[in-house]
């Protein structure tokens, strides 16, 4: 009984861990190299970064209200 109760937690974590990374991790560190590469990007790499943004869209749109990117205003 012991054993399966070890087995469940390392399992629940190992899920838990996981959907850490797809939904918050990754697509963070993604928006923020979009942030930085935005005006710079080549062809190739817009192709690439946008594969990864259909890729783990549920994150990005689970940190979307809470980042903003716009620039900022100026001083006149």
């Amino acid at each position: 009984m012991d054993n399966l109760d070890i087995s469940l937690l390392m399992t629940l974590a190992t899920y838990g861990g996981l959907a850490g990374l797809y939904l918050l991790v990754v697509p963070a560190v993604l928006l923020f190299y979009l942030k930085q590469r935005w005006n710079v990007a080549t062809s190739i790499e817009r192709l690439l970064i946008y594969s990864l943004v259909f890729v783990f869209f549920p994150g990005m749109l689970l940190l979307s209200p809470f980042l903003n990117f716009r620039p900022q205003r100026r001083e006149i």
